[in-house]
Parts: C-alpha cells; structure tokens; sequence
C-alpha cells in the first residue's frame, strides 16, 4: 500500500504486533517486509513493538540480526530497508513453547515492559504464523493469560489459512476460537485478497456504468476463474499430502474471487456490508450431489515430464510423498448459483500445480449478439466478447471485442483492449500483506472472512470431498508436468460447447 495520487492514509494505532512462529519464512519473506513496507509510506505508528515468539532458546540480539538479514534478501526498496534497519531496535524476541502457559506468562510481563517502553497503549495484534494445529490451542493459551482482554487497548488475532479441513472441523475451529475471542477480534486472513486487483473488483463493478447492467444472465454466457502455480509441492509435502488442491485453494482462494465476481452490490462498503453479500452469495451456490459430484468436479494429480531440458518427477515421487498417494494436485469444478442473477450460468473453477503458467484470472465470456448482419462472411468465426481480470502476474484487465480489418472487404478480426495496473499507476512491489496488516490495526474486517463465511465455503466443498473419499482415483497420475491439467477437464467443458480462457 502506498499513498499514491496524492491520498494520505491515516497513520495506524500504536501497538505491538506478536508474530507466533517467528522464525518462520512466512515472517521473513512476507510479513516483516510488509511492515517495513507500510513504515517507508508513513503508515505505522512510531510506537510499535515487534514481538516473535519461536521455539528456538534464542534473543532478542540474534531476532534483530535475522529480521536484518531477511532485509537483504526480500525487501527490494532501499526506503523500507532504511526504516526496518531502524526499527530493529524495537524488535524483541521470546522463545519457548507456544501451547504451554509458560510463554504466554513471560509474554505478558514483556508486553507491559513494552508497552511503556514504546507507548503503544496496550494494544496487540497477535499473528498465528503457525501450523493450523496450533491455532485454537494458542488463543486458548492467551486467554488463560488474560491477554486477550480489552480493558488496556484493542486486541486482535489474525489467523492464517487453512482454517480446517473440511466443513466439521472448521465449524469446530470456529466455535474454539469464539470461546475466547469476540468475532470482530478474528480476522482470518487471505493473502490473494491483499492484491490490489482483487480489491478493484468491487470498484471495477460498482463505480463503472457500463458494466453492472449487463452483470447478469441475460448478457453473460459464463465465467471461468482459474489459479494455476507452475511449481510442484517443493518442500510442503507434510500439509500438502493431508490437504490437497480442493482443500488448499478452493474455500479461501477461489471462493473469494467468486463471491467479488457474483455478489450484489452492497448498502455501503462498510467491513460487515461487504461480507454480508459475499456469506448471501456463498449460501445461494448449488451444493452438488454425489451423483453431480462425478460429472461436475474433476481431480488430477501430476506425473514426470521433460521441461525446458529438465526433467520433472511425478507427485509421488517427491520427497515426503506416498509413492501410492490418492492426494490431487489439480482440481476443476463447474458450479451454478441459482439466483435471479446468475440463473442458468455455469461458473468453471479450477487450480492446479505443475501447469505451464503461473496465473490467477477471471474470464466473464459473454454471449453472443445476432450475427444476421454478417451471415455473408465468416460470422461463425466471429467470436464471443471476453472481459478477463487478472490478479496475478502482471495485474491488468483484457477485453476481447471484434473490429473491422482494414479494407473494402467486411471482415471481422479480434482485439484486444488492454489496461496494466503497473503501467498505469506505477504499482510498487509489495508483498501482498501490506493492505491485509495495515486493516488489521486499522480494524477494517473487509478483506477478512468471517466465521459464517468459512463455513459456508466448506459446505459446498464437503460433497467432493466426500465422494473422493469415498471412490479412490484409478488414473493418478493422469496430467504430464506443464500441461493443463488431465483431459476430463478440457471435457467438463466442452461438453457444454466451451473451452478454458487463458490470456
């Protein structure tokens, strides 16, 4: 986040951000970078303490050297190493064991040493940069310490992905966390939604004329939503083989881009208006049938190939992999969400490793006009008009439209407009968590989901799961290293007369 085009943000609270799991590469890569980003544009309050809390029986002087370290290595802007080389001294570090009460005593006392060391008016924000298991069993801790009480300042919980792993254990997970906290303490981060051109989707819908009326079943043939990695599972074989593509990407990634993409508009943009019309557009998705299961969902799982000379294992060759694992790699869906909207429209959702780009778009294909006019030329080369949104790499927006070619002749020809969020407004790099942190103290719930809203995403996942379960799949591996996935998802669409849309 930046202060670009002359807009001044507020400076946010005062308070101490408590990173579990510190030593981590999720605080290295991402989050300390983050903060450091967001203190170059004058975004954090000058009375900040940074906590990290690991296993390791290490100090404050060693956290220092390597939060210094990280510097080098991920934050490209020579004005945010500057400011986090000078923040380093309000950087501190506890070691010890998360789930026992021991460390969350010795946190409370170091959290009113720092609070009046640093004046951050005894607000915290806690980050769980931990294995999902220590989620609840954490928080559980920091109530028994007293530190989730308000009475000295505000105090939140960011709580990173995956929350559960299917519908039962979310709803657990939720009721765990509603035990201690107070709901508009939680905020249950995703980093897709931190991206500059997922927040643009409600103002690209809603702030443009031309564009609302036809969002709708009358002028919209269908929409695709596609998140493709070009990598392989890499060194998260341990989540990765209890998880999955559906499990991993489907309710939080995914989901989110649809609800942005579908929902009614709301009263106002207020964190709870948002949310209430994305949980309304969850709950209004057709939950599939186990027999809707087998025609409508597809699962993969990705085999060796050679690629630019080198050659790529099969899943199930990757270290830490069952060499018979069932675990997919791939997953397509096709989804209808009967409301007056979007009745009769099919929604194709799919995500997969090992494919041969790495990007996440939406493609809102529309419906042909009469073609009488042109039936004396090539009017059935004349294809439909696609708008495209793309939220990763190179984040811009195409629309696919028909132009006359230059010439006597009436011959139609597809082009493109196209407009480039770095272009345009000159995007800093960022790590995706700048905005998401930034809410967090400012205590804006929008880009988070809220507990009905997780839960409502498993719900819809749960038949698949359950049909895939229950049915091992016969052709793992059925998908070569940087192709598009297994032939059945090409036929889940061309079965309704369509193919996939990649820009």
């Amino acid at each position: 986040m930046s202060q670009a085009a002359g807009v001044a943000h507020p400076t946010a609270d005062g308070c101490s951000v408590v990173i579990f799991g510190a030593g981590g590469d999720l605080t290295k890569r991402l989050l300390w970078p983050a903060l450091c980003n967001l203190g170059k544009d004058n975004l954090l309050s000058k009375q900040l303490a940074i906590v990290g809390c690991g296993r390791s029986n290490s100090s404050s002087a060693a956290f220092r050297q390597h939060l210094q370290r990280s510097l080098t290595q991920f934050s490209p802007h020579a004005a945010a190493r500057k400011w986090g080389r000078q923040a380093l001294n309000q950087a501190h570090y506890l070691g010890g064991d998360a789930l026992q009460p021991a460390l969350h005593n010795q946190l409370g006392k170091l959290l009113q040493r720092l609070h009046k060391q640093h004046s951050v008016l005894g607000n915290v924000l806690f980050y769980l940069a931990t294995p999902p298991s220590c989620f609840a069993p954490i928080v559980q801790q920091l109530g028994k310490a007293g530190l989730i009480d308000q009475k000295s300042g505000w105090r939140r919980v960011v709580v990173e992905k995956p929350f559960g792993h299917d519908l039962a254990s979310a709803q657990q997970l939720n009721e765990q966390l509603a035990a201690i906290c107070h709901e508009d303490q939680i905020f249950r981060i995703d980093h897709y939604l931190g991206k500059e051109t997922v927040q643009n989707l409600l103002a690209f819908r809603f702030a443009n004329g031309i564009f609302e009326p036809i969002w709708n079943h009358r002028y919209i043939d269908h929409v695709q939503i596609t998140v493709a990695e070009t990598l392989g599972v890499q060194q998260r074989a341990a989540y990765y083989e209890t998880a999955g593509a559906l499990r991993d990407m489907v309710p939080n990634h995914l989901f989110q881009l649809l609800s942005l993409i579908a929902m009614e508009p709301p009263n106002s943009f207020a964190a709870n208006d948002v949310r209430d019309e994305k949980a309304k557009l969850l709950r209004a998705v057709h939950r599939l049938s186990p027999e809707q299961v087998l025609t409508h969902s597809v699962r993969g799982q990705y085999c060796a190939a050679v690629v630019d000379n080198a050659t790529l294992p099969d899943y199930r060759q990757e270290p830490g992999v069952d060499p018979q694992s069932a675990t997919e790699t791939f997953a397509a869906l096709k989804l209808f969400i009967p409301n007056w909207r979007w009745a009769g429209v099919p929604f194709y959702l799919r995500t997969g490793k090992r494919l041969p780009k790495r990007v996440t778009e939406i493609s809102i294909q529309f419906k042909k006009p009469p073609l009488l006019l042109f039936e004396h030329i090539q009017a059935t080369n004349i294809l439909p008009n696609v708008l495209t949104i793309r939220i990763q790499p190179q984040e811009g927006i195409w629309l696919r439209v028909g132009a006359k070619v230059p010439g006597p002749a009436m011959r139609i020809q597809d082009v493109t407009m196209h407009f480039s969020y770095q272009e345009q407004f000159r995007i800093p790099t960022g790590t995706g968590y700048e905005t998401l942190l930034y809410d967090c103290m400012m205590n804006d719930a929008t880009l988070f989901q809220r507990d009905d809203m997780v839960q409502l995403g498993w719900s819809i996942v749960q038949p698949m799961l359950d049909v895939w379960h229950a049915l091992s799949p016969r052709d793992f591996p059925n998908y070569a290293c940087s192709s598009w996935g297994p032939k059945e998802s090409d036929e889940l669409l061309a079965r309704d007369g369509r193919q996939w849309i990649v820009i």
